[in-house]
């Protein structure tokens, strides 16, 4: 049997393949905002899922005003 990185169950019809893990789809979601993502949906940083262009890009992106979202631009 083939275990969820998050929760240790699989079940064949609701497993999605991604970030070479077969994951139960209610427990692919982002490890920022819990968003549920979809097997193609989301970009990775150290083998964790992510929203592909608001939270990855906020967290890892470039900083600076225009750049990496809203929240990647810091106040002083």
């Amino acid at each position: 049997m083939l275990k969820c990185p998050t929760c240790d169950k699989v079940y064949c019809a609701e497993r999605v393949t991604s970030l070479g893990k077969d994951w139960y789809q209610p427990c692919l979601k982002c490890e920022k905002c819990g968003k549920t993502l979809t097997s193609r949906g989301h970009a990775e940083h150290e083998g964790k899922p992510y929203c592909n262009q608001s939270c990855y890009a906020a967290m890892f992106g470039p900083k600076g005003f225009g750049r990496g979202g809203p929240e990647s631009h810091t106040f002083k």
